[in-house]
């Protein structure tokens, strides 16, 4: 038989990744090919057997997930091409959104004025009269000698 022998366990110590990590994947595989039982895993975790099974149903999960076969190659421009057409399109809506918000207030505003036209148009023309003038009172103000 020729290459290398496997390394097993050993393996993962030389993976990325905090030490508890790799001791739960350690005794997560050690359950799947028998070594260890399920009650000793949890003993050395120092978790209980549900969250044994939940440890190992997420490790498995992932695993299925990331051997998931895809397509090969790189991945196609159009993907960039989409994007960027999304973008550009969001930019203009937010710019017609803002247009017609500015719309709805020049609307608001000959409203209220067209208004104030009309009240100021049939007020009686002594109603014009907008400040009353205070009488002064002398003697109040010293000049200065």
């Amino acid at each position: 038989m020729r290459g290398r022998w496997p390394q097993g366990l050993e393996y993962i110590d030389k993976l990325d990744g905090a030490e508890q990590t790799k001791e739960r994947l350690k005794a997560i595989l050690q359950t799947l090919s028998g070594p260890t039982r399920m009650l000793e895993a949890c003993a050395q975790l120092e978790i209980g057997e549900t969250r044994f099974h939940q440890l190992r149903q997420v490790a498995l999960q992932a695993a299925l997930s990331a051997m998931e076969p895809r397509p090969s190659g790189r991945p196609s421009h159009n993907a960039t091409a989409e994007s960027a057409t999304m973008r550009a399109l969001r930019e203009r809506v937010a710019e017609l959104e803002q247009a017609l918000h500015e719309a709805q207030i020049c609307e608001e505003i000959a409203l209220v004025l067209s208004r104030q036209r009309t009240t100021d148009a049939h007020r009686a023309p002594d109603a014009d009269v907008t400040e009353k003038k205070m009488p002064r009172r002398h003697g109040s103000i010293r000049k200065p000698r």
